[in-house]
């Protein structure tokens, strides 16, 4: 897994997304999969990263960033102690959504179908979670279904150990 900071381009919302490779965001990318959690907008880039170096023995951990390229967007990078705020508020965010799913069933590309089902009355209401691409979660909307898109990337129960 690789994860990347992503901006995207009409508010300059800065989120993070979990890829399975820099093909896999590619390919995302190329098929207009990646939309901004917080506005929606699918013109989404990469954000300049500061990639964590492992220090060796005494040395001091130093922090290099990447140099954008003409696709890469600048973004504000955490640190000293606003960067152990961040990550309790990530864990803390992380946890609430562990605490939401408790009770929510996984249906992965059915989602779509199946909230449909529930607000149309097909299928008695539950609590779901799944996978749909951003132009579908915005067409669910457009016709009143609630959702909502997780903070998290959730792995499927098929592909845990």
């Amino acid at each position: 897994m690789i994860v990347f900071d992503l901006k995207c381009e009409g508010q300059g919302h800065v989120f993070e997304a979990w890829f399975g490779s820099s093909a896999d965001f590619a390919d995302q990318k190329e098929r207009g999969l990646l939309a901004c959690p917080l506005c929606g907008d699918t013109r989404v880039g990469k954000a300049l990263m500061a990639p964590a170096v492992a220090a060796k023995g005494n040395q001091r951990r130093e922090i290099v960033p990447q140099q954008p390229t003409a696709e890469v967007a600048t973004a504000p990078v955490a640190a000293g102690p606003d960067e152990a705020k961040m990550r309790a508020l990530v864990e803390a965010l992380a946890d609430a959504q562990k605490k939401v799913l408790e009770g929510s069933t996984w249906v992965g590309r059915g989602f779509a179908e199946q909230a449909r089902a529930m607000h149309y009355g097909e299928q008695d209401k539950g609590s779901i979670h799944g996978e749909v691409a951003p132009a579908e979660a915005k067409a669910l909307a457009e016709e009143g279904i609630n959702v909502a898109q997780l903070p998290f990337p959730v792995i499927p129960p098929e592909a845990k150990n």
